[in-house]
């Protein structure tokens, strides 16, 4: 009886009147389907794509790597076929790159400006992992984080790292560096004669003095040739003139 009642009132509703409730959903359901997911802390992997729209495959260098999916300016590409060069200097932090980013090349070491060895300080959540002794010895005064832990670790140049790992003839798309403070440091350790990225990602966390345009990070990278296009809370988007 319910199947001819259900019969019944399907032929007798107009197909106008079907499409009025069916057609939002539908509508709703591609929309959707076209929507990305972003990983990246910010939104910053969303905005690299639209700078990126008509690179099949590129390459990337991710610097101070944390994670291969949380927080990660690199995983979004990663699963459109990029490939690139994750590097962090947490002890044992590669594990999961190795698991999770077979097709990366992962490097665990710490990078600097100079070849020595320097406190690491290690925290409770270890994102904020790094070198910065300011950083790291305000954030355990004043924040919910603590350090756990102290280490000494050796430093090694980017330049030094790229050339022992970087395929010949690469052409490095972007490369992201993070590293809780020291990331001035990591720009001065690089090459830029050999290795100029086509678009550059710092994180500066500049707010108070809006894109930072007196900053030692943004003075040395438009000396290399850059110029700021886009800017999230803590992350600056540097692009090769």
């Amino acid at each position: 009886m319910k199947r001819l009642i259900r019969k019944v009132l399907t032929k007798a509703v107009p197909e106008k009147v079907k499409r009025i409730f069916t057609q939002p959903l539908s509508i709703e359901i591609e929309l959707l389907k076209k929507q990305t997911i972003c990983y990246a802390q910010e939104g910053e992997d969303l905005i690299l794509e639209t700078f990126f729209q008509n690179v099949g495959k590129g390459f990337y260098i991710d610097i101070g790597a944390y994670h291969p999916v949380r927080f990660s300016n690199t995983y979004l590409f990663y699963l459109k076929g990029w490939r690139g060069i994750n590097i962090d200097a947490s002890p044992g932090s590669m594990d999961i790159f190795k698991t999770l980013r077979p097709e990366d090349i992962n490097v665990e070491v710490a990078i600097g400006k100079d070849e020595k060895t320097l406190t690491y300080y290690m925290f409770d959540e270890s994102a904020l992992n790094g070198f910065s002794k300011e950083i790291s010895e305000y954030r355990h005064n004043n924040t919910r984080y603590k350090i756990q832990q102290k280490i000494e670790l050796p430093l090694k140049r980017l330049e030094t790292v790229l050339n022992e790992h970087i395929p010949l003839n690469s052409t490095i798309h972007f490369m992201d560096i993070d590293v809780e403070g020291l990331d001035l440091d990591v720009l001065q350790s690089n090459n830029w004669n050999k290795y100029k990225p086509l678009m550059m990602l710092v994180e500066t966390s500049l707010v108070s003095d809006g894109l930072g345009m007196d900053s030692p990070i943004h003075l040395f990278l438009s000396e290399k040739g850059y110029r700021l296009v886009a800017k999230t809370f803590r992350t600056s988007f540097y692009k090769l003139q």
